[in-house]
Formats: structure tokens, C-alpha cells, sequence
């Protein structure tokens, strides 16, 4: 990703109405979904990632799970970094 600077969305994409994106990984038959958050508005522009969790994606379901938990992560770890 690093040197192409291209990344297909079959693999990354901004999740809807969040600050996050998600990497999926197929894996046989099911995927394996990653969430993760940027430090730049544009993806091709930005220089760190923080991942913070990730799932077993069985619905779409899930991914409200997955989000709120993302969000509560990302938080501790901004009051972390201040310390």
C-alpha cells in the first residue's frame, strides 16, 4: 500500500457515516474485518494507522458492534497518549 498508493475497495473502504475504515480479508469462505482509523482526512495522504479491532463479519449486524467498540478504544487510547 506503502508503494502503490492504490488500494482496491474490495480490501479497504471508509465505513458510512463513521471516522473509521475497514480492512477485509477473505478467508476461505468468510472475512475477516479490521477496523481501523487514519490521522489524515484522505487515505492516500496519511502517515499512521491505529487499528483497533476486528471481527469476524457474519452480518452487517456486527459492524454496529464493532464500531462502538472501535470508538471506545480510539478514546483510550487519545487519553493514553496524553499521559
Amino acid at each position: 500500500m506503502e508503494e502503490v498508493k492504490i488500494v482496491h475497495t474490495n480490501f479497504v473502504k471508509k465505513l458510512t457515516n463513521t471516522k473509521f475504515y475497514e480492512l477485509r480479508i477473505k478467508a476461505g469462505n468468510e472475512y475477516r474485518v479490521i477496523i481501523f482509523a487514519i490521522d489524515h482526512l484522505n487515505f492516500l495522504e496519511c502517515t499512521k494507522v491505529v487499528c483497533l479491532n476486528g471481527f469476524i463479519k457474519k452480518s452487517n449486524k456486527d459492524y454496529l458492534k464493532a464500531i462502538k467498540e472501535a470508538e471506545r478504544i480510539l478514546e483510550e487510547y487519545f487519553k493514553n497518549k496524553e499521559l
